[in-house]
C-alpha cells in the first residue's frame, strides 16, 4: 500500500483487510494482528486510537508483512510468533502453527482430578504450546515435552524461557524413547493425524507446515495407535491419555482406547463443533 497520503490506524485496517481477503478467510482478524504486532499494542488500542496516523517506518514494516502474506506464507511464519491460550509463542517453519482448537485439550486436562505434583508428558510438543499452557496453569505439575525434531525442541525451549516457567522442560525424542524409565499421571498429544492424500494438505496455511507434524499412515491413525500402545506402560494406574485427532476419527480413536484397556472414554468437540479430542483413563 502506497506511502504518499496520511494513513491512520482505521484506514490501514480497512485497506489491509481488502488485500488479505485474497489469501485468507480471516482478513480482518489478520489485519488487526499485523497492526497490533507492529505497534506493540492490544486490539482495544486500535479502536481507541483509530485516527492515529502511522509513521513511514510502521507503514514500511506493514507493507513487507502484507507482501509476504500475499505470497501465501502463513502469517504466523511471517511474524515468527502466534497466540495460544493467553500468551504469545515463537513459531518457526519447523513447527505447526498453534491453533485455538487445541485449547480444548488443555481445558480438558485442567478439569481432571490429578495430584498437585502430577507428572505430565506432551508428545510431539512442537512450539511447546500444550506443555507450556499446562505448566503455566498448574505450577506444581512437572511437565516434559518431547519432539523428534531438534528445531522444534529449540523453539519450545525459547518459549519456555520467554514465559519464565521452571516446571517444564523439553527433550528430543521419538515418542517415548527418551522417557522409557518414567511414568506419568497424564499424557497429552496433538500428533500427526491427516491422511497422506487428504486434499486439505494442498490448501491454506497447511501447505507451508512441516508434513512430518501433519501426516500419518493407516488413514491418519498410525501415530495415534503407537501413542496409545506405548501409553499403557508409561501411565500410572489411573492416569489419563488425551489425544487430539481429525474430525472424522473420534469413533476410531475411542475404539482403540477401549481395545487398549482404557475406561472413562469420551470425545469432545472443538469451538467449531467438530469432534476434536478423545481421552480415557488407564484402568486402576
Amino acid at each position: 500500500m502506497g506511502n504518499n497520503s496520511v494513513c491512520t490506524i482505521a484506514s490501514w485496517l480497512k485497506q489491509a483487510s481488502t488485500v488479505l481477503a485474497q489469501v485468507t478467510g480471516e482478513a480482518e482478524v489478520e489485519a488487526k494482528y499485523c497492526l497490533s504486532h507492529v505497534l506493540q499494542c492490544n486490539y482495544s488500542y486500535l479502536y481507541s486510537h483509530a485516527a492515529q496516523p502511522l509513521t513511514a517506518e510502521q507503514r514500511q514494516q506493514l507493507d513487507v508483512i502484507l507482501q509476504q502474506r500475499q505470497s501465501g506464507t502463513p502469517l504466523a511464519y511471517v511474524l515468527k510468533q502466534w497466540h495460544f491460550w493467553d500468551f504469545e509463542l515463537a513459531v518457526s517453519p519447523a513447527t505447526l502453527i498453534p491453533r485455538a482448537d487445541t485449547e480444548i485439550l488443555v481445558e480438558q486436562a485442567l478439569q481432571l482430578s490429578l495430584p498437585a505434583d502430577a507428572k505430565v508428558l506432551d508428545l510431539g510438543t512442537g512450539t511447546g504450546a500444550i506443555a507450556l499452557a499446562l505448566a503455566k496453569e498448574r505450577p506444581g505439575w512437572q511437565v516434559i515435552g518431547v519432539d523428534l525434531q531438534p528445531e522444534a525442541v529449540a523453539c519450545a525451549t525459547t518459549n519456555k524461557a520467554a514465559l519464565q516457567l521452571t516446571n517444564c522442560h523439553f527433550l528430543q525424542s521419538n515418542w517415548y524413547a527418551a522417557v522409557r524409565a518414567r511414568q506419568f499421571e497424564l499424557i497429552v498429544s496433538n500428533p500427526p493425524y491427516i491422511e497422506p492424500n487428504d486434499e486439505h494438505l494442498q490448501q491454506g496455511d497447511v501447505r507451508f507446515e512441516p508434513k512430518t507434524a501433519l501426516v500419518a499412515a493407516e488413514h491418519g491413525l498410525a501415530d495415534i495407535e503407537q501413542i496409545i500402545a506405548g501409553s499403557v506402560q508409561q501411565l500410572q494406574p489411573g492416569g489419563w491419555l488425551l489425544l487430539e485427532h481429525g474430525y472424522q476419527q473420534a469413533g476410531a480413536v475411542r475404539e482403540r482406547l477401549e481395545d487398549a484397556g482404557f475406561n472413562q472414554i469420551q470425545s469432545k468437540k472443538d469451538y467449531g463443533g467438530q469432534w476434536r479430542i478423545s481421552f480415557g483413563q488407564r484402568t486402576l
